[in-house]
């Protein structure tokens, strides 16, 4: 072994060892325990490992990037959601969590190498610009797109407020690409989305879960009563596709739907990562029916919701079984610089379930089929009403109850129901079992 390579190992040797002695101290200060010896074969593996890489790999490498790479091989080892995180990784962590970033306001994707706009968001500087769903960036300021990655190409058009950029479009009917300038401002992202799907029954989507999420949610159950007239008589929770968020944006969404009781509880080694999370009176609908759909995309978070709910039966879950994460991470910033994502306990749903590996069963399973019509008969159907001398109906004449029927708002109805369907079908079937219990409760 040479001496640069026995140096840097005296070194970690030394480094590792005094954090092993100061933890140790404080473990046996509470407990009677002996401290596990460290593994000295293994460091000294390490270091000849470092020591040739430095010395034969192809390239020469910086000693901080190979230690940076050693300390997110050793997280990785550890679950696929434990990891070390730069200053850039921190920045887009805290974006996912609050909704928040200097930008354009447009939501993309990659098309033939090219940034694609998929839709700009209202009432952003992209919106203003005039920039329109369907619109290919090839150029951002003068420099291509072309051999970029999404991420890269998110980066450089992110950056603070008040600051120019040009982008260079290509849209469907105009001739010639053509430059748009663009001044970026704060961007505030709705993880929540809400519209009726029917008289009296509303949908909301929550598309990941933010800090500002339970706030979102409330404020679009307030805007469907309004625009219904009256009190709801049911709602879809869309969580399908939601890979989760903050932990406490979950305990308050649950909390909106529940009076009282255990919506979730964490389990881990520390005292500080055992917790219980309980409802607190008052329920946004009041008890009015609610189905949460999810699938293999639904996790973390929207896996404590859909337990939650389902525990206390309190919705009707439906579609495929979500993904099965049910760890909670911890973020601990590092002296110095960058942060430590890590695994530090699992939860369980009010009942006492893990949903680590297992995931959510929905309690009506539903396969999202697509739907096509049936010709319709050039015969006409034969029933009571086409029968010679058939005796005419009375409602609404006589001493007979009853509402005359309105054909045009029916055919409405089943024009409305077939595009849902046709759209999406584990929506469409929520919606009718949703009517269905609105049914059964009125009639109750």
């Amino acid at each position: 072994m040479s001496f640069r390579s026995r140096s840097f190992m005296l070194v970690v040797l030394g480094v590792v060892i005094g954090i092993s002695l100061t933890l140790g101290q404080g473990v046996m200060a509470t407990k009677d325990e002996d401290v596990k010896g460290l593994p000295l074969q293994q460091l000294r593996v390490f270091a000849s490992v470092f020591e040739q890489v430095k010395r034969n790999y192809v390239e020469e490498v910086d000693d901080a990037e190979l230690l940076e790479n050693a300390i997110r091989g050793m997280l990785s080892g550890l679950d696929p959601h434990s990891s070390y995180l730069n200053e850039d990784e921190i920045k887009e962590l805290r974006v996912g969590t609050t909704g928040e970033f200097g930008g354009l306001g447009i939501e993309v994707s990659m098309e033939n190498g090219f940034v694609k706009v998929v839709a700009p968001i209202d009432d952003t500087p992209a919106q203003r610009a005039g920039i329109q769903s369907g619109d290919l960036i090839v150029r951002i300021d003068n420099e291509p797109v072309k051999g970029l990655t999404l991420s890269e190409a998110v980066k450089k058009m992110r950056g603070k407020p008040k600051t120019k950029i040009l982008l260079t479009i290509v849209r469907d009917g105009v001739d010639k690409p053509f430059n748009v300038s663009i001044t970026r401002a704060i961007i505030q992202v709705n993880s929540v989305r809400n519209r009726m799907l029917d008289d009296d029954f509303g949908y909301v989507r929550i598309t990941q879960f933010q800090v500002k999420t339970p706030e979102s949610l409330l404020m679009a159950i307030e805007k469907l009563q309004r625009e219904n007239g009256r009190k709801l008589k049911g709602v879809v929770l869309d969580l399908r596709n939601n890979p989760g968020g903050v932990l406490s944006a979950a305990v308050g969404v649950s909390d909106a739907f529940l009076d009282e009781g255990l919506i979730v509880y964490t389990d881990g080694r520390e005292a500080t990562s055992r917790q219980n999370f309980e409802a607190t009176p008052g329920d946004i609908i009041e008890g009015a029916p609610v189905i949460v759909l999810i699938n293999g995309g639904s996790a973390s978070a929207s896996e404590i919701v859909a337990g939650a709910l389902q525990d206390h039966k309190r919705a009707v879950i439906m579609g495929g079984r979500s993904f099965g994460k049910g760890s909670v991470q911890t973020i601990q910033d590092l002296p110095a610089g960058g942060a430590l994502k890590l695994t530090t306990a699992r939860y369980f749903t009010a009942s006492g379930r893990s949903i680590q590996a297992e995931g959510v069963n929905p309690d009506i399973l539903v396969d999202n089929l697509r739907v096509e019509a049936v010709e319709k008969s050039v015969i006409s159907p034969v029933n009571e009403a086409t029968l010679n001398g058939h005796l005419e109906n009375t409602n609404g004449k006589g001493d007979l109850e009853g509402q005359p029927t309105k054909p045009e708002a029916a055919a409405s109805a089943s024009e409305s129901s077939a595009s849902l369907a046709n759209t999406d079908y584990v929506l469409f079937e929520a919606l009718n079992l949703l009517r269905g219990m609105a049914i059964f409760n009125q009639a109750m």
